[in-house]
């Protein structure tokens, strides 16, 4: 799993720089240091961004309130917008603000495919380059 993640993290770097952002990952966040780090990191003068990447082929992806909490962290003493990256098995990534993920009982957060599907904006819309315009089924 974590091989997958690094590739699925190194993938949305290159993303990132193809769309004029320069973006690293920081390997092994939450183990090389007992400082609060993103997954990835991507800025370009303007705006700069902090993701917590999370992938799965499940339907539903958990995440400890302690990287929550830590990317928090980072982005206020950084500058940067928090962000959570989602990539779900045949999705696109999606990415989620924390306000937008749901908090368990056990006060950690969840993101189900639908919520992210729904709620989620793409590439192009956290940098700031387009918006999507999302239509409510009846």
């Amino acid at each position: 799993m974590v091989k997958k993640g690094s590739k699925e993290e190194r993938d949305l770097v290159h993303m990132f720089w193809n769309k004029g952002f320069a973006a690293m990952r920081a390997p092994a966040s939450g183990g090389a240091t007992k400082r609060p780090l993103p997954d990835v990191l991507a800025g370009n003068s303007k705006k700069y961004l902090a993701i917590e990447v999370k992938t799965t082929k499940s339907e539903i992806i958990y995440i400890d309130s302690s990287q929550i909490d830590g990317l928090n962290e980072f982005c206020e003493i950084f500058g940067a917008e928090p962000y959570i990256g989602v990539k779900f098995k045949n999705t696109k990534w999606l990415f989620l603000s924390i306000e937008t993920i749901i908090k368990t009982r056990g006060q950690n957060y969840k993101v189900d495919k639908n919520l992210a599907l729904e709620k989620g904006l793409d590439l192009d819309e956290i940098i700031g380059r387009d918006r999507q315009v999302k239509f409510e089924l009846s």
